[in-house]
């Protein structure tokens, strides 16, 4: 707890926690400003601590303060779970916080979309930490995902304020590019200590240069304007609430079935049926591609009345094409194509290559408004209109653009140009480096075979030609 946590920071003189609310609350916008939750600094700008634990600021004895109030008889009174019940559960838990026990929490939706819950899951990591049970064999906080891939999902930034790697979109007033770098770059709070988002220059050059090659120069501060500049966070929800005020023109849903998904059908279909024009992107025909159809009382709508244009690009399934799943503890395991894609199927590669090559030849014939995003972005794979996932596996993987050279030795290349790196301690933020998500190692086809041998006993004689 006190090498790897901030059980011994000193917290700011002005923090305060009063009936159940912290200090800095804005009672008439009902939002908070965070300032007296940060640590105190000394001279130095490292944090203070006290390794003994008993200054009455220091997160320790803050927590201690905080649960205190929180008696089994409360959680009985709160939660209804039995007071015997819930000091049994304690108890046994408690008792992995030694060496040779660990526990592991293992959630799921119940969880993940409670209306809380992000406070529940870093709740259950702080007592995971408090237990030791983290960084140990059997213990951690694991994710049971419904399908492997959504763990990619986040990895690869597909969340409408995210990128690739788990870095973030600028917001609309972060119009300045070292300012957004600033904020986001996590100073060491410890002398000698490790921070990981200290890299975050390194990571944004990196992805930069992945997606715009020789467009991304430090000139332009690395294409930052090609960026869409967030001025909102959009939810599910919030589009289809937009749909049905017609604020929303067109809709794509790759590989997703929101009127499945989502709690209230209707109004999905509501907001649906205000399209102009609907793209489905799916092996199955779903709820969604049909929505416009009658079904009968549990669907009763006015075919006539909908006017959105439904375009379906059926997709393969994960068997009839070459990838890689990943894990909630994010280990690859890469998979061959075991079967040909039936009638006009596609990957989705080849839809969203197909898309961009299109869009890139009308803006080179008819110019716009901003065509410099797409007219540079990087597209040099061997089949553009179908690049391949092993090119991709690389592509996130990253490589060197230059010879990478020892910063304690100039005479000497960790790294050749067009070797790919072997982590993201070798990224830089000079545009030598390309990377565009943080697997590290992506296979190669001989890397995947040696992965394959050494984990699955047989493989299909598909899959071995």
């Amino acid at each position: 707890m006190k090498n790897y946590t901030d059980f011994s920071f000193i917290v700011r003189d002005d923090f305060e926690f009063v009936d159940g609310i912290f200090s800095g609350y804005n009672e008439e916008k009902r939002t908070y400003d965070k300032k007296s939750w940060d640590y105190e600094l000394g001279e130095d700008g490292y944090v203070k601590t006290d390794a003994t634990l008993q200054n009455p600021r220091c997160v320790y004895q803050l927590m201690k303060k905080h649960y205190e109030s929180y008696t089994p008889e409360r959680v009985e009174s709160v939660c209804g779970t039995p007071k015997e019940k819930f000091l049994h559960v304690a108890e046994k838990f408690a008792s992995t916080a030694v060496p040779g026990r660990a526990a592991t929490i293992m959630y799921a939706l119940g969880w993940t979309q409670h209306s809380t819950g992000s406070q529940i899951l870093r709740c259950a990591a702080m007592v995971q930490l408090l237990c030791g049970n983290i960084g140990v064999a059997g213990g951690g906080m694991n994710a049971l995902r419904g399908h492997s891939n959504i763990q990619g999902l986040t990895d690869l930034g597909l969340l409408s304020n995210s990128l690739p790697g788990y870095l973030t979109l600028p917001n609309q007033a972060e119009q300045d590019y070292q300012g957004y770098i600033t904020a986001r770059t996590q100073k060491p709070l410890r002398a000698n200590q490790m921070s990981y988002w200290q890299n975050y220059p390194k990571f944004h050059v990196s992805l930069m240069k992945s997606w715009w090659g020789n467009a991304a120069t430090a000139e332009n501060n690395w294409a930052y304007d090609y960026l869409p500049k967030l001025d909102k966070q959009y939810d599910m929800l919030q589009i289809f609430q937009l749909m049905n005020e017609g604020k929303v023109n067109g809709y794509i849903a790759q590989g997703f079935n929101p009127i499945a998904a989502l709690s209230n059908s209707t109004r999905v279909r509501d907001g649906l049926s205000k399209l102009k024009f609907l793209v489905v992107m799916d092996p199955l025909a779903t709820e969604t591609s049909e929505f416009w159809k009658n079904f009968g009382e549990f669907n009763d709508v006015d075919t006539k009345s909908i006017q959105t244009e439904v375009f379906r690009l059926p997709t393969t399934c994960f068997a009839e094409e070459d990838g890689a799943v990943v894990s909630s503890s994010r280990v690859l395991q890469w998979h061959w194509k075991a079967a040909e894609a039936p009638g006009e199927a596609k990957t989705d590669v080849a839809i969203m290559s197909a898309l961009h090559i299109r869009l890139k030849a009308l803006y080179g014939k008819d110019g716009g408004a901003f065509p410099d995003p797409i007219m540079n972005l990087d597209w040099k794979y061997a089949q553009p209109a179908h690049p391949s996932s092993e090119e991709l596996a690389k592509e996130y993987n990253g490589k060197a653009l230059a010879d990478l050279k020892d910063p304690a030795d100039a005479t000497k290349v960790l790294r050749p140009a067009g070797q790919q790196v072997s982590g993201f301690g070798e990224l830089r933020d000079d545009g030598t480096t390309a990377w565009a998500a943080g697997s590290t190692q992506a296979p190669g086809r001989a890397r995947a075979t040696r992965w394959a041998a050494a984990t699955t006993p047989t493989r299909p004689a598909s899959a071995t030609r």
